[in-house]
């Protein structure tokens, strides 16, 4: 039988885990693939500092030449913030990142995957995958909900990508048995926006309250599966609502005349986003990754 291939923990995460401190895992993707340079280097170390001030120890997860890496060091950081080379890793490439010795960032499942994996409990990201647009004809799911349905990890985010199907999404969580909770609102957020305009079926007020739902899930038992703790961007920090709704149906139409189709839709509409508010989209989705990271560090804390 093969050995299990054990993420290699940062001294740091390793005595905090050992110790029952608090614990924060943050992706890596946003470094590599989501800003440009040297911006990233810069917005990975902040995000490790607010969680460091509320009272965590971060972890960011990575692999680096074939090996999973929960915790990074500055010279890490800079190796993920800086290789053009990095590949993006969700959880079916661990594998054969693994197998080759490849270094790469990882996405919202290959993280959860990796940091649950070693005991992590709160993840903070800035949105999730979903079911895409157009699902009946391109049957096109981001490979994050299924990864959660399985993985008993609380995930802190701004909803999902507002590009996506959020209706749909919504009901495959519900299938999947992936819990979803409010934080702070009755409306599932819209990831760049404050609300998606669908509501949710359960809040909490508090970071207290959020650990406690966690608790509960522990208690229980059951399958293993995640939590969502949706979190919205602040109204003052969000993208304008006409404009988003403007680009993003302008975006739509291009992709349809471009042919564009599949995996390539979301990186065009995300760019397509970018470009066409003058970077107020990748504004509102720092607002929102920052936020997110404090409300996890806060629940870890809790917890």
């Amino acid at each position: 039988m093969p050995q299990t291939q054990k993420p290699m923990l940062a001294e740091e995460v390793r005595d905090a885990l050992a110790e029952g401190r608090p614990v924060v895992a943050l992706e890596s993707t946003i470094i590599a693939h989501g800003l440009p340079r040297p911006r990233n280097l810069a917005v990975a170390e902040e995000l490790e500092s607010l969680v460091r001030s509320r009272g965590a120890v971060p972890a960011t997860v990575a692999v680096l030449d074939g090996r999973p890496h929960v915790g990074l060091g500055k010279e890490q950081l800079e190796r993920i913030a800086e290789d053009p080379g990095m590949r993006k890793l969700g959880h079916r490439d661990l594998a054969p990142a693994v197998a080759t010795r490849a270094s790469g960032a990882t996405t919202v499942s290959g993280t959860a995957f990796l940091a649950a994996g070693a005991g992590i409990r709160i993840f903070a990201t800035g949105g999730l995958g979903g079911v895409h647009r157009a699902w009946e004809q391109s049957q096109d799911e981001s490979a994050d909900l299924r990864l959660l349905a399985s993985t008993r990890i609380a995930v802190v985010c701004a909803g999902v990508k507002s590009i996506l199907d959020v209706p749909a999404t919504l009901q495959r969580l519900e299938t999947l048995g992936v819990g979803v909770i409010g934080y702070g609102t009755e409306f599932f957020p819209g990831f760049y926006l404050s609300s998606s305009g669908e509501p949710v079926d359960w809040t909490v007020r508090t970071p207290e309250e959020a650990a406690e739902v966690i608790r509960a899930q522990d208690a229980l038992g059951g399958p293993d599966a995640g939590l969502i703790v949706a979190r919205p961007v602040a109204e003052e920090e969000q993208l304008d609502p006409a404009l988003h709704d403007r680009v993003l149906e302008h975006g739509l139409a291009e992709c349809e005349r471009r042919g564009i189709t599949g995996q390539a839709v979301t990186p065009f509409l995300l760019d397509h986003l970018v470009r066409h508010t003058e970077g107020a989209s990748l504004e509102a989705n720092l607002a929102a990754v920052r936020g997110n990271v404090r409300l996890a560090a806060r629940i870890a804390v809790a917890l």
